[in-house]
């Protein structure tokens, strides 16, 4: 099968639909290796030498920036202590103490404030937008080090349930005001192939001149059957609260975790430490 033939192919998986792919554009490898990622949770024990993670760090900072304003910044979680506590915060995920290395990436609020009274000037922009940019500026930066690891064949993890215990994380990890975990990263070299998972269809996800999602209830009902059919889920969430149902698929599971308050103490963690939110 030719690198187009593939590249289909796994698109078809993933989204469940047609998509041709030009035959005479370059970075098919690239493409087909964005497109076939998955996560994995299973490591070899073997770790990252130190100057791989540095240059994966640094290829992830390199990713765009709002204003050129840097505010996406990596923590690397080494000590064995901080990795036994974090691992007992996540006890459901045990991959986030079995991986060789995990990561933190942060919003950092806090270094343009510290530079308009290096140089000087009034701040004027202590609101919500500082902690929105950061935030945004952090996600990049996380998505471009999946992208960079994936290049060199490692596997990923992304954790976003820190947030969960994010004023005990923040504590451990010295984080001072104006700086918040935005997602952990497990790292390792995977121990086996990351499985696709289906995605929404285009037509739910990509909209064009204009925002439509009139058709989601077919749109929703198409993608649980055909998940389904490639990757059924293998426990029913909450049964004892709504029941167990015949068919079982992705939104009624994403319904029935959002049934339930999630990180809502997560605004005051923001405000406590520092941030603004009007």
């Amino acid at each position: 099968m030719s690198d187009v033939e593939t590249l289909e192919e796994t698109l078809l998986a993933r989204f469940g639909e047609q998509f041709k792919v030009p035959a005479a554009i370059g970075g098919r490898d690239e493409l087909l290796r964005m497109a076939s990622r998955g996560v994995h949770r299973h490591f070899l024990a073997r770790d990252i030498e130190e100057d791989l993670l540095r240059l994966l760090c640094a290829c992830a900072l390199s990713a765009p920036s709002k204003s050129d304003l840097q505010q996406g910044d990596i923590l690397i979680v080494r000590d064995r202590g901080k990795r036994a506590r974090i691992a007992a915060m996540l006890p459901g995920m045990p991959w986030a103490g079995e991986a060789p290395v995990f990561l933190v990436f942060l919003a950092n609020g806090r270094r343009l404030p510290q530079l308009a009274q290096l140089r000087g000037k009034p701040f004027a922009n202590d609101h919500f937008d500082l902690l929105f940019n950061a935030t945004v500026d952090a996600a990049i930066v996380l998505a471009t080090f999946l992208r960079a690891a994936d290049a060199v064949g490692l596997g990923c993890c992304p954790i976003s349930v820190i947030r969960d215990r994010a004023g005990e994380l923040s504590e451990l990890l010295d984080l001072p005001e104006k700086v918040i975990p935005v997602a952990g990263l497990c790292v390792g070299w995977p121990a086996e192939e990351g499985a696709i998972t289906p995605r929404l269809s285009l037509a739910t996800t990509v909209h064009r001149d204009r925002f439509a999602d009139a058709d989601l209830a077919d749109q929703l009902e198409a993608y649980d059957r055909r998940r389904a059919a490639q990757r059924p889920y293998r426990e029913q969430r909450a049964v004892e609260r709504f029941g167990r149902k015949e068919f079982y698929g992705w939104s009624e599971d994403k319904a029935r975790q959002y049934a339930v308050a999630q990180r809502a103490d997560f605004g005051a963690f923001v405000r406590a430490k520092g941030f603004h939110l009007d």
